[in-house]
């Protein structure tokens, strides 16, 4: 089916009003779940074959996090979808308000390759819940999983009210062409730009889920050996490939060296002296991204790591020093298995520093003192994060999950994905008796008994 035929026949199913009944939706919710257990095992070599993933880090990150959220989809979309009251000022009695969550319709959802599997099926799963129809568009870069998934969409629904369109950049182009109810984008900051406007072009509503350099704050009171853990565990996911990957960590400069000393202490725990033969690391998704990752670690010095196989496009977790800040690893996201480590000396400083940077969709703060957390917490605008860990603020379903100003807008998983797919459609129902004092001729009425109404 063509792109245009395929958005139109779209419509004319949402218009028929199916999805607008919970049950509809909770039975299409099921029926998704019941075809990702069938097609698991395709799913699992899928992503072992584009990101030499782990079936156990697959499970992890991918699948068990999709299920997760069907299971509070499931559960809760009826509760969701009930209408809210909203009590009416006295100068607008008799009356009352309702305000219903309404689905936007045909949903156009851009995945990653990154985590092909779980950022595309989450928001799938928000729109169904909310009574969207849906067109997905994979990432080319991650092949297979691209196909998986593909199939697996096939096998549950019909492309009325749910469809894959495979390819790669003419694919979305002929698809932003389109005239969208709502457009969920996932991806870099360069190309959620270039969704952002060719919607504008049809007052399309967006949410980008965006990325950005995710700072890792340590307190002086830290526990590094904690931290090192944590870091190392949440940096190292899909070799680095994550939105919410620590970007980079700020240390006293006392602390550095020993802090890096514990960072080598658990990669070599977790991935052995030669983490290149590790077959819990993952590797680059490609040539150009694997060159650009080379490329990056000549921006400071190495204090660790560093190595590099061509063959399988894997990277050595590498821990650089002394990077500038206006060096190229610290101008980009890394989105790699590189950490730069930077150095503070007064903590108000750093802060009033950071401040100034671009809004990241991550931070994270490892401090045993409360007010600590807190004062960092609310000084920086961030999308979201953890304190004494990484990355995990993404797994619980019931955190709204997105970012601020460049590092998107938006929110995804739970009850803020089926916000995210719906409108509020606001209803005042009026009741008699009718109170003429609104009426015309205003003549002879007081204006004092309207302020007071008012």
């Amino acid at each position: 089916m063509e792109i245009k035929e395929l958005v139109a026949a779209q419509r004319r199913y949402f218009n028929e009003g199916l999805t607008r009944t919970v049950s509809l939706r909770r039975q299409m919710l099921l029926r998704l779940k019941k075809g990702i257990e069938r097609h698991e095992e395709a799913l699992l070599s899928a992503l072992e074959q584009d990101l030499g993933k782990s079936r156990f880090e697959a499970y992890e990150t991918e699948l068990g996090v999709v299920y997760a959220e069907l299971r509070e989809a499931w559960n809760h979309a009826e509760k969701w979808a009930q209408p809210r009251k909203a009590r009416s000022p006295l100068s607008l009695f008799p009356s009352g308000g309702r305000v219903y969550y309404e689905p936007y319709g045909v949903a156009l959802i851009m995945a990653p390759w990154n985590y092909p599997v779980q950022l595309t099926l989450v928001p799938l799963i928000s729109a169904i819940a909310a009574g969207c129809t849906a067109v997905i568009k994979p990432s080319a870069y991650a092949p297979a999983s691209s196909a998986a998934v593909a199939d697996l969409i096939a096998d549950v629904f019909d492309p009325a009210f749910a469809a894959v369109v495979q390819g790669g950049r003419a694919q979305n182009t002929a698809l932003l062409e389109q005239k969208f109810d709502f457009i969920f984008f996932t991806g870099s900051s360069q190309v959620g730009r270039a969704v952002m406007t060719a919607a504008a072009q049809n007052l399309t509503p967006v949410a980008l889920e965006l990325g950005g350099k995710s700072p890792v704050i340590i307190a002086p009171d830290a526990d590094l050996d904690l931290a090192a853990r944590r870091i190392v565990w949440g940096k190292l996911l899909n070799a680095g490939q994550t939105c919410v990957a620590p970007d980079h960590v700020w240390i006293m400069e006392e602390a550095r060296d020993y802090f890096v000393d514990k960072l080598l202490e658990a990669v070599t725990r977790f991935y052995g002296e030669r983490p290149l033969e590790s077959p819990d690391l993952g590797r680059i998704i490609n040539q150009k991204h694997f060159d650009r990752l080379r490329g990056l670690m000549e921006s400071g010095s190495v204090a660790f790591g560093g190595g590099c196989d061509p063959e399988t496009l894997r990277i050595e977790p590498t821990v650089l020093m002394d990077a500038a800040e206006d060096s190229p690893v610290m101008e980009e996201e890394i989105f790699g298995p590189i950490l730069p480590v930077l150095t503070y000396t007064d903590m108000d400083e750093l802060l009033s520093h950071l401040q100034e940077k671009p809004r990241p969709l991550a931070l994270y703060t490892f401090t045993r003192n409360k007010w600590m957390a807190k004062k960092i917490s609310d000084a920086l605008p961030f999308g979201g994060g953890c304190v004494n860990d990484t990355v995990l603020h993404l797994a619980n379903g019931r955190l709204p999950f997105g970012g601020v100003g460049e590092s998107g807008m938006g929110r995804c998983h739970g009850e803020a994905g089926f916000r995210t797919f719906s409108y509020e459609k606001s209803i005042l129902r009026k009741y008699s008796p009718d109170v003429p004092v609104r009426y015309p001729p205003h003549q002879g009425k007081g204006l004092g008994l309207l302020k007071k109404l008012m």
